[in-house]
């Protein structure tokens, strides 16, 4: 190896790019609430956890959400080249080529349907329904001002179908739920949206935040996560939740206060602990006070 050689940076393989394009490590927002509503299906039905079922939710979970990231990244790359925040992107700096990432989406677009093929025939024959706001959502942004409303969307059909993995029935309770978290995430994604409102309004990209303004986007976020809260609450009610669960809200709702605490129009110096932090420790502090709960009222493995 020459002198000049050695001292050019070394790219990550095309595994890890990959990995890092598609950011898994966010897997912790949706997948802890799949396996609430999975849970809470096995508990419902003979209070047996099914480790089979819920290894084959977790790849569907995975595989479906690696796919929307990924498509995400690769119908987004000429804005994201724009935007000094992401133009270090693989798709953008060519630590990963487009058709490197096409392959690695398609590939965990054929474990999704995998896993749903394996899981129940209901579940297979609903999941275009849970691609299509996947592949819909980077477009959002380009021909409304809600492009988190299609987020949300995306993000309800994780609890929906995480139910529907483990009776093959529909069921509202997991409705409930699912929007509960998607309401969640679309809240905290304005919130994250905030920091290329300069950006998006140069280059033509739509939200909340460019279109009405940081404060409109902040109140937003406030309301989606006081809605969101109220639907945990109700989500509780209606599968007779025990203790442990409504200790979980009450520390969902110390956090979501502590969130708005640290982020205000006026201060998003803490917007990223805000969005990375608070809300995945949400996703888990929830789902641990959920297992608690199941566990105590009879769940067993």
């Amino acid at each position: 190896m020459t002198s000049a050689s050695a001292a050019l940076p070394q790219q990550p393989g095309r595994t890890k790019a990959f990995l890092r394009l598609v950011m898994i490590e966010h897997s912790v927002f949706a997948l802890p609430f799949a396996y609430i509503a999975s849970l809470t299906a096995m508990y419902e039905w003979d209070k047996n956890i099914h480790w089979g079922k819920l290894l084959l939710v977790t790849l569907a979970m995975v595989g479906l959400r690696t796919f929307a990231m990924a498509a995400n990244r690769i119908i987004d790359r000429e804005i994201d080249a724009r935007n000094p925040r992401t133009a270090h992107r693989e798709l953008v700096t060519g630590a990963m080529s487009v058709r490197h990432a096409w392959t690695g989406a398609l590939i965990a677009l054929a474990v999704f349907l995998a896993a749903a093929a394996l899981l129940n025939p209901l579940c297979l024959a609903l999941a275009p329904v849970a691609v299509i706001p996947m592949v819909v959502y980077p477009y959002g942004k380009r021909f409304t001002n809600f492009p988190q409303a299609i987020l949300g969307l995306a993000q309800a059909m994780g609890p929906i179908g995480g139910w529907l993995a483990i009776t093959g029935a529909w069921s509202w309770e997991a409705v409930v739920l699912g929007l509960a978290v998607g309401i969640w995430i679309g809240g905290f994604d304005l919130i994250y949206a905030c920091q290329d409102v300069d950006t998006d309004r140069e280059v033509g990209v739509k939200s909340v935040p460019a279109r009405f303004g940081i404060p409109a986007a902040i109140w937003g976020a406030r309301a989606c996560h006081t809605v969101t809260t109220a639907l945990f609450v109700w989500y509780a009610l209606l599968t007779d939740a025990g203790a442990f669960f409504w200790l979980g809200l009450l520390i969902v709702a110390a956090a979501f206060v502590y969130e708005h605490t640290i982020v205000r129009p006026t201060d998003l110096s803490r917007l990223n602990r805000a969005f990375f932090s608070v809300n995945g420790f949400i996703g888990i502090a929830l789902f641990v006070c959920a297992l608690l709960d199941l566990l105590v009222r009879g769940l067993t493995a």
